[in-house]
C-alpha cells in the first residue's frame, strides 16, 4: 500500500525515502516479515533486525558527573586588548570573534534528576579557535570541595546512591565533609541561596583552576577566569525549588532553549584576574589551591570579551550528549599550572570520554576542531575522517605527512616555569588559611542570608547521624563562631540531640 499522508497533518517538508543503515529503500515501516498473517517473524527481515539492533545500542554510558545539562551554540567576541598577556590567536585584538558551544549542567543526580536540586552547576565552554579546541571546564562557583584529585572518585560516591539502599545517603555526605574541613568554603555556597540558580542563564561561570597565560615570547601570567551572567544572579528557594521539580524537572532545560528560541540571547562578560608569578607568594595561600579564590580587591577582574548563546542545538544527541570537554584540550597562549585537581583532570576527562565515547571521540562534529586534527592516529571504533588515507602512520618519516613545528618552550608551554622538591606523597595541612575565606563570605551575608543558610544547613546535617554531626558542627565554629551558633540552633529544631 502506498503512503498516504495524513488528511488532518499538517503539510511539511518531504525527507525523502525511508531507507536501511545502507541505504536500502524501505517497503514498509509497520509490518514484520513473517511467515503466513499468524506465523512466526522470519530472520531475514533485515529492516526489522537493523532497527531493532540500533535501538538496543541508543544509549551511549551516562557521565559519571554531569549526566543532565543543556546545550547552546554561540559567539564569544573580544571586547578588550589582551594580546599583551597571551599570544593565543582568538584573543588578538578587539573584535575578534569565535564560535563557542556551552554545556549547562547539574553535577550529582542522573539524567532523569530534577534541574532544580541543590547542587553545583557545570558550567563547559568549548572555543573553536583557528589554532584548535579550547575547552573551558568549569562550574558555577569559583572554589571546590577538594584539593587533591585523589580524593575526587570518593567525593563523588558521597554524592551519588548508596551501593546498599540505593537511595541518597546525608551520612555518606556529611561524613566526608566533616572529615575534609577544607571543603568548608564550597560547602557553604552549596549551603547559600546560591546553591539553587534559577535556571542556566542566571549564574556565573569559573574556570575555578588557576590557568596560565603564555605571551608570545615565552614569558607567562597565572590566571583565574570568569563569566559574569550578564542578566543578573537569580536563585530559588528550597520550597518552590522543590515545588517546580515534582511540576517541571527540565525547568533549567526549557528556561535557556526557549530562551533562545524567541531570541532572548543570553550572554556572560568574560573576564580575568592576572597574577604575576613573583608575586604568588604574597598571598597567604597557594595559588594552586582549589579550595581558594582570589581576593578582587587585590586582584581585580579586567574584561576579556563577552560570550553570547544564540543558537540550539539540531540534534540534542548529536550535539549536547556527545559533546566531549576536556581541560587537556589547550591552544598556544593557554597552558596548564600545578594546579594537582587541574593536572588530575587532563587525564581523567579525555579518560572518561574514550570510555563512553569511543577512542575516536574528536573526530564526532561537535568535537571535531575547524582546522581538521592532522596527526597519525589511526584506527579504533568509529574512524570516520578518513583513516588518514595512504600516508605514513608514524613520525619522524621520509615520506611527508603531519611533522612538529619546532617551536617547544614558547607558546604552548611557558618557558622556564620553576619546579623544585622531591618526587613523593606530599599531604596538605590543614591551617587558619582554609577557614579565612569562608569567614569573609559567611560575613558578607545579610542577616536574613546566614539564617537562611543555617537553616539549610540544619535541615539537611540532621538526617546524618549524631556522631557526624559532632564532627562536622566544631568546623563551622571553626570558620565563624555566629555561623557554628545558628547550625547548632537549627539542628536542635530539627530534634537533633547535639
Amino acid at each position: 500500500m502506498a503512503f498516504q499522508h495524513p488528511i488532518d497533518a499538517p503539510r511539511t517538508t518531504d525527507f525523502g525515502v525511508l531507507t536501511t543503515s545502507n541505504g536500502n529503500p524501505v517497503d514498509t515501516n509497520q509490518t514484520s516479515i513473517t511467515a503466513g498473517p499468524e506465523g512466526p517473524i522470519s530472520i531475514a527481515d533485515f529492516h526489522l533486525i537493523d532497527k531493532l539492533s540500533h535501538f538496543d545500542r541508543e544509549r551511549i554510558p551516562e557521565r559519571v558527573v554531569h549526566a543532565k545539562g543543556a546545550g547552546a551554540h554561540g559567539v564569544f567576541e573580544v571586547t578588550n586588548d589582551v594580546s599583551h598577556l597571551t599570544c593565543a590567536k582568538f584573543l588578538s585584538h578587539v573584535g575578534k570573534k569565535t564560535p563557542v558551544f556551552a554545556r549547562l549542567s547539574t553535577v550529582g543526580g542522573e539524567a532523569g534528576s530534577a534541574d532544580t536540586v541543590r547542587d553545583v552547576r557545570g558550567f563547559s565552554v568549548k572555543f573553536y579557535t583557528e589554532e584548535g579546541n579550547w575547552d573551558m571546564v568549569g562550574n558555577n562557583t569559583p572554589v571546590f570541595f577538594l584539593r587533591d584529585p585523589s580524593k575526587f572518585p570518593d567525593f563523588i560516591h558521597t554524592q551519588k546512591r548508596n551501593p546498599r539502599s540505593h537511595l541518597p545517603d546525608p551520612d555518606a555526605f556529611w561524613d566526608f565533609f566533616s572529615l575534609l574541613p577544607e571543603s568548608n568554603h564550597q560547602l557553604t555556597i552549596l549551603m547559600s541561596d546560591r546553591g539553587i540558580p534559577d535556571g542556566f542563564r542566571h549564574m556565573n561561570g569559573f574556570a575555578c583552576h588557576t590557568l596560565t597565560l603564555v605571551a608570545s615570547d615565552g614569558s607567562y601570567k597565572y590566571v583565574k577566569w570568569h563569566f559574569i551572567t550578564d542578566q543578573g544572579i537569580k536563585n530559588i528557594e528550597p520550597a518552590e525549588a522543590a515545588k517546580i521539580a515534582g511540576t517541571d524537572p527540565n525547568y533549567a532545560h526549557r528556561d535557556l532553549f526557549n530562551a533562545i528560541e524567541k531570541g532572548d540571547f543570553p550572554s556572560w562578560t568574560v573576564s580575568i584576574q592576572v597574577v604575576d608569578p613573583k608575586d604568588i607568594h604574597k598571598l597567604g595561600f597557594s595559588i594552586f589551591d582549589m579550595t581558594k579564590a582570589l581576593p578582587h580587591k587585590d586582584f581585580p577582574l579586567i574584561e576579556v570579551g563577552r560570550m553570547t548563546l544564540n543558537r540550539n542545538p539540531e540534534n540534542y544527541f548529536a550535539e549536547t550528549e556527545q559533546s566531549a570537554f576536556s581541560p587537556s584540550n589547550m591552544v598556544p597562549g593557554i597552558a596548564p599550572s600545578a594546579d594537582r585537581m587541574l593536572q588530575g583532570r587532563l587525564f581523567s576527562y579525555p579518560d572518561t570520554h574514550r570510555h563512553r565515547l569511543g577512542p575516536n571521540f574528536a573526530q564526532i562534529p561537535i568535537n571535531a576542531p575547524l582546522n581538521k586534527a592532522n596527526n597519525h592516529q589511526r584506527d579504533g571504533f568509529m574512524a570516520i575522517n578518513g583513516n588518514g588515507g595512504r600516508r605514513p602512520n608514524y613520525e619522524p618519516n621520509s615520506f611527508g605527512g603531519p611533522h612538529q613545528t619546532n617551536k617547544v618552550g614558547t607558546t604552548t608551554q611557558p618557558l622556564g616555569m620553576p619546579v623544585s622538591g622531591t618526587v613523593g606523597v606530599h599531604p596538605f595541612v590543614l591551617t587558619e588559611a582554609d577557614f579565612v575565606q569562608c569567614r569573609v563570605l559567611y560575613n558578607k551575608f545579610s542577616e536574613e542570608e546566614k539564617a537562611r543558610l543555617a537553616r539549610n544547613i540544619g535541615g539537611h546535617l540532621c538526617n546524618a547521624q549524631l556522631f557526624i554531626q559532632k564532627r562536622q558542627l566544631p568546623i563551622f565554629y571553626r570558620v565563624d563562631k555566629d555561623y557554628g551558633r545558628r547550625v547548632e540552633a537549627e539542628l536542635r529544631k530539627n530534634g537533633s540531640k547535639i
